[in-house]
Formats: structure tokens, C-alpha cells, sequence
């Protein structure tokens, strides 16, 4: 069963529609980081062993990676907005079982449910695509993007300081309010977006990828505890494998599926994702690094002595720093693209990380870093949805977005499973407590350095754009967008609707369909009856073609991919009344 796509967004949405989905963001991102200061006492508070206290973090972790792709596809389909409050109203539920227990397996049922809300970020990105004029677009998705190193920065001190004034069960509750805050002022001030995917949900390509998901991102998370050779930790490993190999081989035969293979297999849709992974490790060595060095007793001869809320206040600048190169983002990719600022993003977390090695011996030196770190993220991150979205088709950006956001948190999971690692192995022992050591910390910031070096290599491999060719970043329906891309590539069909007297057809619909009769593009013909229609792939197509007051259309076309347009005029035969 499809559903009707409008030609044009209903409502208007105003100036309050980007701060609300961004504070949504934000309020994801505080779910996450605001057990980070009590991590070390989870075993006490919690009366469990310190193996089983982690899954408290680990549970969060694998449902947001499965949840991200599913909510974002299931907002395609049935409303983005709709979406987006169905996973906020997940995450207060979980934030409320929480709230009120001390249980191990019911914090844990909490924490999962909490990590559904993961799928906030790429629903509110389609959002903005679907409904802002695209002189604002490029900004908004870069404040979205960089929300969850926002609201980071933000919940570190504010979570340090009620945890060490208050019971830890208030951040939860904290949580909680600020999630109904959030699903109030999506209801109020955010418009639901028109366009929609056609296509059923795909049930069988969403269990696949989630067993795919657990299957992968257990043994990255539990491989220190299991230990990394185990024959659990290379069994789920070598599952992963086949269970997502399998699942890919199945989602390409769908007609409807969960991810587009296809369409994620592009050459910039594909580094895109990979450079994403790299850019998720480096994002979370600073946040596992500072903070644990900054609380070090300074009797270590290497720790700066600070309590949690002023080591809080030490990497705040991070989160804040990322929101506030929104604003230069938009400026710099407007004029240069999002692919030079991602270059230009990893060349600066590449300084901060190269310079962060010689400036760990005060409490300024660690905010220097945090600021610079904070400023190259934010531009790598901002640059992340721009880059996806002008290689995508609308009907798509909740998925697509949702797919690059797991690239993200795949890239935290594996940077807290390496880094975990080195500071293990390089911890000096003093009456039985592991100690990090400075040397584990140093590691641990070249191991970023070498993953920004290979997001750097995925960047510059990113294909350029002419000037005129440039991304134009647009708010618009699948047709508008379908057709601004023909006409800025001249690759696809193009041609003029005609009437049986050889007038120009305004506002015809033409469809592309491919040899498999999936819909493969669609757009609207000009008021002087002209269309244009980009192709995925070169090959056999059919152009439909319809319009009220003139009998339908279907005519056969080829393209050889050759770069050129091909021009095909479509001439509608008249109506035919029946009796």
C-alpha cells in the first residue's frame, strides 16, 4: 500500500521549529552522557559486580544502534514528527522505570528503553530537509548534528553536581522532565512533514539488522571483560558477519527495503558513512581521556586533583564549542560545500589531538583542547547530514541519516572498546586499584589521531563539485528535489509534457520507473510543461506521465549513463469519457 507524497509541506513552519528539534537533540544527548559521573560507583549502587553493572551501559548502546536505522525508516513512512515523539515518549518511560529502582535488571530494561530515543537525531534532520527554505537548511541540520555533543557538554557538570549533592536517581527524573518538555514543543511548534516513502515497512529486514547489530556491537562493548580471544567474544563476532551478510543479500531483493543498499553503496553516500565512523571514534577518546585525568589524585605525579563537576566544567567547552561553529558551518559550506568542511573539521581535530599530547599538566590546557577539539567536531558532524542529503532522495533522508547516525555510535562503541582496552593494559596497580597511566592516556590520543588520519584519506576520496555543481542544500517535496538535481547534473531525462495539440502541460506528474516497475524518481512538469528527472543507474526505464483533463501516459526510454541528458518529450493523449 503506498501513501499520497503533497507537492508542497503543509503549514508553515516558523522560527521555533529549529530550536525545538535541536532541544530534542540535546535531550537525547543527556540521556547519555548523564551516568558518565557515577560509571565508577554503578557496582556499589547498583549491589552487583562490576561486570554486570556495565551492562547498564551496554543495553543503552544496543538499542539505540538498532533503534536509529527503524525509527528513521518508520519516519519516512508514517511521519517524522510522529516518530520523533514516539521515541521521546520511549525514553521517559525508561527514564521513569529507572527513576524509581535500584534493581539491576530493571535499570537495565530502563536504560534500553531510554536508548530508542537515538532515533531523535535523524528524524529531526528529515525534518528540517522536508520544511525549511534551503537558506536556512545548512545551519539547522549542522545545529541538529553536533545536539548530541551539545547537550554532552552541557550534562556533564550539571549530572556531576546533582550526583554529588543529591540521590542519582534525581537524574533520571531530570531526564524524564526534560523529555516531556520536548514532546510538548514537537507537538506545539513542529509541523508534521507531507512526505513520505512509498512501501511497506520491511519486519523481516528490521530483525535482521537488529540481530546483525547486537550480534556485532556485543563483542565490541563486553571484549574486555570476556576478553578479546575468548571463543565468545570471535563467536559473536564471526555471527555478526554472517547474520549481516545474509541480511544484505535479502535487503537487496526487497522492493520496499529497510536500508537501500543501493542507494548506500554510492561512492558519497559510502565514504560518507565510513569517514563517519572514524569521526565517532575521535569524538569520544577526549570524552573517555580528560575526564578521567583531570579527577586523578595529583600524588599520581600526572592527575590534576579536580573534583567531578570542575573536571564537568573542563570539557564542557567540547559540546559548547560544537554548537557554536553551526552558524560558521553554514557560512563556510555555502560557499565551499560540506566536503571541504568536513576536510577542513578533521584537519582540526587533528591539531587539537596533536596538540592535546603536550597539554595535560593543568586544568586550562584541558579546556584549551576541549575548545579546539569541540570547534573541529562540530564542523565534521555539521558536515555529516549535508553530505547524505544531497545524495539521497527525500523520501529516504530519515533513513539514510538514521544509517550515518549508527555509523556515529558504531565509532563510539568501537573507540570505548580500544581505548578501554589500552588504558587496561597500560594501568599501573597500587593496593589492588587499577591506576591509568599517563602513557595509557597519550595512546590513547595518537589512536584518535590515526583515526582522523583515515577520515581524512575517506574525505579527500569524496568526489568534488564544480562551483555550479555544488551542493544546494533544499526543503522541498522527493519531485522538487529529484528535479533540481537533473537539472544542476544534466543526467537523467528531460523533455517537455505536451497535450494532443502539441500545448505545453503545467503541473504534469511524471514517475520513472525502472525495468523492475519500482518507482526509481518523480517530479512535476514546469509551467511551460518542461521536466527533468535524474537516473539512479544507466538502463531500461519507463516515464509515466499524468495530469487532470488528459488521458495517462507510459513511454519506454534507455540511458547509457554517459552523463548527457536524454530528451523526451511526452505528449498525453486526450481523456477518454466513458458512459
Amino acid at each position: 500500500m503506498t501513501q499520497r507524497t503533497p507537492d508542497r509541506p503543509s503549514g508553515r513552519p516558523g522560527g521555533p521549529v529549529v530550536p525545538v528539534l535541536a532541544f530534542a537533540g540535546i535531550v537525547v544527548a543527556v540521556m547519555q552522557t548523564l551516568l558518565v559521573p557515577v560509571v565508577k560507583d554503578l557496582p556499589r549502587l547498583l549491589d552487583s559486580a562490576p561486570a554486570d553493572a556495565t551492562w547498564v551501559l551496554t543495553s543503552t548502546l544496543l538499542s539505540g544502534a538498532v533503534a536509529t536505522p527503524i525509527m528513521g525508516r518508520l519516519g519516512d513512512l508514517f511521519g517524522k514528527r510522529r516518530m520523533l515523539v514516539v521515541s521521546l515518549a520511549v525514553m521517559v518511560v525508561g527514564a521513569l522505570v529507572s527513576a524509581f529502582t535500584s534493581d539491576l535488571l530493571l535499570m537495565i530494561a530502563g536504560r534500553t528503553l531510554q536508548g530508542v530515543a537515538m532515533g531523535a537525531i535523524p528524524l529531526g534532520i528529515g525534518l528540517m530537509r522536508d520544511m525549511l527554505p534551503r537558506e536556512r537548511l545548512g545551519s539547522a541540520m549542522a545545529l541538529m548534528s553536533s545536539s548530541i555533543g551539545v547537550g554532552g557538554g552541557l550534562a556533564l557538570p550539571a549530572a556531576a553536581l546533582v550526583a554529588q549533592h543529591s540521590d542519582w536517581h534525581v537524574l533520571y527524573l531530570g531526564a524524564a522532565g526534560l523529555g516531556v518538555l520536548a514532546i510538548a514543543l514537537t507537538l506545539v511548534l513542529v509541523p508534521e512533514s507531507p512526505v513520505r516513502a512509498r512501501g511497506a515497512f520491511d519486519l523481516p529486514g528490521a530483525l535482521g539488522l537488529s540481530a546483525g547489530l547486537v550480534l556485532l556491537l556485543l563483542p565490541a562493548s563486553k571484549g574486555s571483560d570476556w576478553g578479546w580471544t575468548s571463543g565468545t567474544t570471535l563467536g559473536l563476532a564471526g555471527a555478526a558477519a554472517v547474520v549481516l551478510l545474509l541480511w544484505g543479500v535479502m535487503e537487496l531483493r526487497v522492493p520496499a527495503p529497510l536500508v537501500d543498499l543501493r542507494t548506500t553503496a554510492r561512492r558519497e553516500v559510502l565514504l560518507t558513512n565510513l569517514a563517519s565512523i572514524m569521526i565517532g571514534v575521535s569524538f569520544f577518546v577526549v570524552s573517555l581521556v580528560l575526564p578521567q585525568l583531570l579527577q586523578l589524585p595529583t600524588e599520581t605525579g600526572y592527575g590534576l586533583g579536580q573534583s567531578m563537576v570542575v573536571a564537568g566544567l573542563c570539557v564542557a567547552p567540547l559540546g559548547l564549542t560544537m554548537m557554536f561553529t553551526a552558524p560558521l558551518y553554514a557560512r563556510l559550506s555555502a560557499r565551499y560545500g560540506p566536503r571541504t568542511t568536513l576536510i577542513l573539521g578533521l584537519l582540526v581535530i587533528g591539531a587539537g589531538y596533536g596538540g592535546g599530547l603536550g597539554l595535560m599538566d593543568a586544568a586550562w590546557q584541558t579546556v584549551v583542547t576541549s575548545v579546539v577539539l569541540g570547534a573541529g567536531i562540530g564542523l565534521a558532524y555539521s558536515s555529516l547530514p549535508a553530505l547524505i542529503v544531497g545524495a539521497v532522495p527525500a523520501s529516504e533522508t530519515g533513513a539514510a541519516n538514521g544509517l550515518n547516525t549508527l555509523m556515529r555510535s558504531i565509532g563510539t562503541s568501537v573507540s570505548s572498546a580500544v581505548v578501554g582496552m589500552v588504558l587496561a593494559n597500560t594501568a599501573d596497580t597500587a593496593g589492588g586499584v587499577a591506576v591509568p597511566t599517563m602513557h595509557g592516556f597519550r595512546l590513547s590520543f595518537l589512536i584518535a589521531a590515526a583515526a582522523v588520519a583515515v577520515g581524512l584519506v575517506l574525505a579527500l576520496a569524496l568526489p568534488a563539485r564544480r562551483p555550479s555543481e555544488r551542493l544546494r542544500l533544499r526543503a522541498s517535496s522527493e519531485e522538487e528535489a529529484n528535479l533540481e538535481r537533473a537539472r544542476q547534473a544534466l543526467q537523467g531525462f528531460g523533455g517537455r509534457v505536451l497535450d494532443a495539440s502539441g500545448a505545453p502541460v503545467a503541473r504534469a506528474r511524471v514517475t520513472l520507473l525502472d525495468r523492475h516497475g519500482r518507482r526509481a524518481g518523480a517530479t512535476v512538469s514546469a509551467a511551460d510543461g518542461t521536466y527533468a528527472l535524474a537516473v539512479p543507474a544507466p538502463g531500461p526505464y519507463v516515464l509515466a506521465a499524468r495530469a487532470p483533463g488528459h488521458g495517462p501516459l507510459a513511454s519506454p526510454a534507455a540511458h547509457t549513463g554517459d552523463g548527457d541528458r536524454v530528451d523526451v518529450d511526452l505528449a498525453l493523449p486526450p481523456e477518454t469519457v466513458t458512459a
